[in-house]
């Protein structure tokens, strides 16, 4: 099925006020067609539970167009998403792709025009309206707000976060939440450490954010159907590591880490690095190309990956994997940890950074290290590696508990709807009235 772009809604004039209903409308941009880092499969996951918690044909989705030539397109990705807003009966609105990166201010600023005029038209045929903004593309919705219209945006991350010296792009993004904030707008936080980053560094009022703890739910917590074949060097064993190939994401303390344990002799699996771009760039990046270099140097046991298929994650399920390792110099929240719990794999390796403290601690749910020190690192891979088979199935058997009762996502997003608007989950006009 080809979702088209959609014909403008009606005019309110066409609409007639007694028939009105209520609608949530959600903008996002990676997730819908493909994903290219953990942001993609959280913004799935949050339609998908939307879907089910919402009265059928309540939900709207605004996406710009990704065309199927594009590698951010996954045929199979964008099949499942649309038959399940079909299943939903969901209205789906197609805006047009803008040429300038989403996350700079200028693809920010046409996304958000796009999106918010979009979403107006709707809420002109609606009772009363929810707007949601995913991640940080979409913060600068505010301006498109009216008195029926609530407003929840959903940062993963922050360029104070992320790129701390693109000053222009930190002010917009800071603009953005206070004016969302002033309007009445809740701020939704993934995490404690995004929660206090949201204060402290973006200046967001404690009382205008809602926790929405990051999580999985049910289908990402089962084993996929299909599971591709391991590259022949790791199928006597391997580390897992994977992310978006950027800086942040810590691979070349963690190349550097491999090579301190190869200096001290200890045997070390082979690793699979899937530091990944799902862009239309023919060759690797300058990134890619600096740890593939790294790893010539170093004479590592490594597969670098660096085109981005979300088949690498099923790698999770595989017998042979030794350990997953998370190396994050900076993390707002860190999601291959619970995707690692679900699966049973481990034990799970990550550094302290940002939101992973949450989730991965030392001799509970795994092993730990400094940020940005490999020598650290080093050693916490020593201790996965070594530990023992009871001691491992005990790791292993907490992580998943931490998930299910921690991160459950549909319980989340199914409480702060609940909270603040629980008019959207009210299935007839007349039970409506009645919750007001």
């Amino acid at each position: 099925m080809r979702i088209h772009h959609a014909t403008p809604p009606p005019p309110p004039t066409d609409v007639p006020e007694a028939t009105r209903q209520p609608r949530v409308v959600v903008a996002l941009h990676e997730g819908f067609y493909g994903a290219e880092s953990g942001t993609g499969f959280s913004n799935r996951a949050f339609l998908t539970v939307l879907a089910r918690l919402l009265p059928t044909g309540r939900l709207s989705v605004i996406t710009p167009h990704v065309p199927e030539t594009a590698g951010a397109y996954d045929p199979r990705w964008a099949d499942e998403v649309q038959q399940m807003l079909r299943q939903a009966g969901a209205e789906v609105i197609t805006i047009p792709e803008v040429h300038a990166p989403p996350d700079s201010v200028h693809g920010s600023v046409q996304l958000c025009d796009l999106a918010g005029e979009a979403a107006m038209r709707i809420a002109d045929r609606a009772s009363r309206c929810l707007l949601i903004g995913l991640d940080v593309p979409f913060l600068g919705l505010a301006p498109y707000t009216s008195p029926t219209m609530d407003l929840l945006l959903v940062p993963r991350s922050t360029a104070a976060l992320a790129r701390p010296k693109d000053l222009s792009r930190v002010r917009w993004e800071r603009d953005a939440l206070r004016a969302a904030t002033v309007r009445g707008g809740r701020i939704g936080a993934i995490s404690t450490h995004m929660r206090g980053h949201l204060v402290t560094s973006c200046a967001v009022p404690r009382a205008s954010i809602v926790s929405i703890p990051n999580g999985l739910i049910q289908e990402e917590m089962t084993r996929p159907a299909i599971v591709p074949p391991l590259p022949f060097s790791g199928r006597a064993g391997f580390l897992l590591a994977m992310g978006r190939a950027v800086p942040t994401k810590g691979f070349e303390d963690l190349l550097e880490a491999l090579h301190v344990l190869k200096v001290r002799g200890v045997r070390v699996p082979h690793l699979l690095l899937a530091a990944v771009t799902s862009d239309d760039h023919e060759h690797p990046t300058p990134y890619q190309e600096y740890l593939a270099a790294r790893i010539r140097a170093c004479g590592l046991d490594a597969t670098l990956i660096t085109r981005f298929t979300p088949a690498v994650r099923a790698w999770l399920h595989s017998p042979a994997l030794r350990a997953v390792v998370v190396p994050s110099r900076e993390e707002p929240f860190g999601r291959i940890p619970l995707e690692a719990f679900a699966a049973g794999a481990g034990p799970v390796v990550a550094t302290t950074a940002g939101g992973l403290a949450q989730t991965v601690i030392e001799g509970e749910t795994g092993f730990t290290a400094a940020p940005g020190n490999p020598r650290s690192l080093a050693s916490a891979i020593h201790r996965a590696l070594t530990a023992l088979p009871r001691e491992r199935d005990r790791l292993r058997h907490a992580g998943t508990a931490l998930v299910h009762l921690r991160h459950d996502y549909e319980a989340s997003i199914a409480s702060v709807i609940g909270r603040i608007t629980p008019w959207a989950l009210v299935p007839s006009l007349t039970a409506e009235g009645r919750a007001r």
